[in-house]
């Protein structure tokens, strides 16, 4: 397992060990142990899957103050991978990071809470898997507008298809200082 570091402190990329012969492939997708000593000592207490068809955008998600790390990874297809930090006092705050995650290459990408998250598709669908280190909260859920020109998010999708609530959401700028993590 190889792991790269990011322009956002703790938002790291997880290249799993993968053992590929003419049969297919296997890899953990997690191991307690093994990720607890790369640095990830995080317990998930609950696993979602997404499928989402080409130019779907979901996010930019977060919890506060029930805050959630998360470990995701794209279980078919490709995404594009957005991490904003959001944390008040943060020398990082309103700085974010894109990764592509593909199918192929099985890498995966922690997200320390904190952070704001959100992904498109690239590929004509993605399924799409995260780990959460806290149950799904929906007084504490939180969002941010995906085109918020303050963060000037490079999206590879001029229109996507967003949810109703996704189209809703405010700018960093115009969120209360109480609904956002601190550093």
């Amino acid at each position: 397992m190889n792991i790269d570091t990011t322009a956002l402190d703790g938002v790291v990329i997880i290249e799993p060990e993968v053992f590929a012969d003419r049969r297919g492939f296997f890899l953990e997708t997690y191991q307690y142990e093994r990720y607890r000593d790369a640095g990830i000592d995080v317990t998930f207490v609950q696993d979602n899957i997404s499928r989402s068809n080409k130019d779907t955008l979901r996010g930019l998600h977060y919890q506060c103050p029930r805050g959630q790390a998360k470990l995701v990874q794209a279980l078919e297809g490709t995404i594009f991978d957005v991490v904003v930090d959001i944390r008040r006092g943060s020398p990082t705050f309103g700085k974010w990071v894109g990764i592509q995650l593909c199918a192929r290459d099985h890498r995966q990408l922690f997200i320390p809470d904190g952070f704001a998250h959100g992904f498109c598709v690239m590929s004509e669908s993605a399924l799409f898997m995260y780990k959460c280190s806290e149950i799904y909260s929906p007084e504490d859920e939180r969002g941010l507008k995906w085109n918020d020109p303050q963060l000037n998010i490079q999206w590879p999708v001029t229109n996507p298809v967003l949810s109703r609530r996704d189209l809703d959401l405010p700018a960093l700028g115009d969120i209360d200082a109480d609904r956002l993590p601190l550093f």
